[in-house]
């Protein structure tokens, strides 16, 4: 349509037009004389709304589906959450028991020495007071503990009791440099005192200088007067190396401890000694030795060869 006089004055009419019709309809609300036409427009124009309808609801979904999935995000999140609270509680479960596996060997040690002792929880490592190889334990002077009491688990000697608090006690370990303990070797009976050495074996001097040591033999507590601070028969450890005898008094042994003192956790405090000496009654089983393999070779005579041994001539 060319831009002419008419065609603008038309234009302008209809808009004039579309406002009345649009005023009669607000003012006639359900009783519209236009009411009709709108409904027939419905019928004609809605086709064309639902394709366009269906086109649209792509996005729509999309936007809705954002909407959505902060609650799927809260369930995803719930899941993730309800899957790490069942692997720690298997952790959980697998650290029970191996702390009852650990608390099973401390009972065996002590129905085996007949040792009467109260079982108990490595808390902390280290002391506020310096750098010793220390532990605290969580049972105290309410459950019975006192100063000087030995502390052993299912592998052997742990420590002594050195400071004691209500519900708390802090243990020496045999390792610490101020530590030493008497011995005995097993069989032997001959005597020494252990002193540890942090993180390398103990240090044993033997009263007998010219005592018959190897290594692989073994040592146990020797016991304390009145049974303080240690009781007889702990497993100690095993003769790791034997210094060469140079006609002194004593003789130095270094033995490997049968305790980890960085990987302790279930102990036992000796709270009652055993009645008497269980001598080397504790000390785990020895190793079955493994046997050495022979290999036996027979040497067959070929079939070809003479009776005699000998060549025969070309």
């Amino acid at each position: 349509m060319r831009d002419t006089r008419e065609s603008r004055l038309l234009l302008v009419l209809l808009i004039a037009i579309a406002f009345a019709l649009i005023t009669v309809d607000i003012r006639g609300g359900k009783d519209s004389p236009v009411d009709g036409a709108r409904q027939a427009a419905a019928t004609v124009f809605g086709p064309i709304e639902d394709g366009v309808s269906t086109a649209v609801d792509p996005v729509g979904n999309a936007i809705e589906a954002v909407r959505g999935s902060g609650g799927r995000h809260d369930r995803i999140a719930q899941l993730e959450r309800d899957n790490a609270a069942l692997k720690a509680k298997l952790g959980s479960d697998d650290r029970n028991r191996s702390r009852l596996k650990q608390l099973d060997k401390v009972l065996k040690t002590a129905g085996a020495g007949q040792y009467g002792i109260k079982g108990a929880e490595v808390i902390a490592i280290g002391a506020a007071q310096g750098f010793s190889w220390t532990v605290t334990i969580d049972v105290g002077a309410n459950d019975g503990i006192k100063r000087d009491m030995t502390v052993l688990n299912g592998d052997g000697l742990v420590g002594r009791v050195t400071t004691v608090g209500p519900n708390t006690a802090t243990v020496l370990l045999a390792n610490d440099p101020d530590f030493t303990v008497g011995t005995r070797m097993e069989a032997t009976d001959e005597l020494g005192f252990a002193s540890g050495q942090g993180d390398r074996p103990l240090r044993v001097e033997l009263l007998n200088g010219k005592a018959k040591i190897k290594k692989g033999d073994r040592l146990v507590t020797f016991g304390s007067q009145a049974d303080r601070p240690f009781v007889p028969g702990v497993p100690v450890g095993i003769v790791s190396r034997v210094d060469p005898s140079g006609g002194d008094l004593t003789r130095t042994l270094y033995v490997t401890p049968y305790v980890s003192f960085t990987k302790l956790d279930i102990v036992g405090v000796v709270v009652q000694a055993p009645r008497k000496d269980p001598r080397d009654d504790v000390l785990p089983p020895k190793p079955e030795p493994t046997p050495t393999p022979t290999v036996t070779v027979t040497v067959t005579p070929s079939v070809n060869a003479p009776a005699d041994g000998l060549q025969q001539e070309q």
